[in-house]
């Protein structure tokens, strides 16, 4: 049985699981005339794109210092333009030009399904007979719990929509949707995610290994 839930409660509700986790991406896509991305020492700006604030400058500091790791001068959404929403572009994008901003990195939640398994422990049937033997007591025990309860896993799966923007050029150069199973907490999804799109980026021969 699959649960499809709200958006809104993305990161709170679906970032709770203390199993395990890993991302993998399940499509990717590749601006064919991209070239090789100069981040490397250049301010690159973590945008996550969730309506939750608090939620969202967590994330967005979690990505830039996974930016920070890997050579580029990682730099949250927030801490430049605090109020950034999707109807003030021409004031953030005056202030990412003013600071020299050479790309960005977005993350964005797509979907969450939590996945739940139930399974019946079937045990050896006790009654051979059916005369003097199964008939009455089948009725007895109709629609009981039995000896045994089922066995309930949930899992939760979190798609991830990550976009790569090239800023000097002003184009997307690369793009992917990833599939988390049972992430352990909004810290370590990021993690998995900024080091999953370097692999990617590096196959693709946009940044250097």
């Amino acid at each position: 049985m699959i649960v499809r839930m709200r958006l809104p409660a993305l990161l709170s509700a679906a970032l709770l699981s203390a199993c395990a986790s890993t991302s993998t991406f399940t499509s990717t896509w590749k601006d064919p005339n991209a070239t090789p991305l100069e981040f490397e020492r250049q301010k690159v700006v973590a945008a996550v794109l969730i309506k939750d604030e608090s939620k969202r400058r967590a994330a967005e500091g979690k990505l830039a210092q996974q930016i920070a790791v890997r050579g580029a001068q990682g730099r949250s959404m927030y801490s430049m333009f605090p109020d950034a929403t999707g109807n003030n572009e021409p004031a953030l994008r005056a202030a990412m030009e003013a600071e020299g901003v050479k790309g960005v990195i977005v993350m964005r939640p797509i979907n969450v399904d939590k996945k739940v398994t139930i399974t019946e422990t079937y045990q050896e049937p006790s009654y051979v007979s059916f005369w003097g033997g199964y008939y009455g007591q089948g009725f007895a025990m109709s629609y009981s719990s039995g000896p045994s309860e089922p066995s309930v896993r949930e899992r939760t799966v979190v798609y991830v929509e990550t976009l790569v923007y090239s800023l000097t050029q002003n184009k997307l150069v690369w793009g992917g949707q990833s599939k988390t199973v049972d992430p352990d907490n909004v810290a370590a999804l990021i993690e998995e995610l900024a080091a999953a799109t370097t692999k990617a980026l590096q196959k693709e021969k946009l940044i250097k290994k």
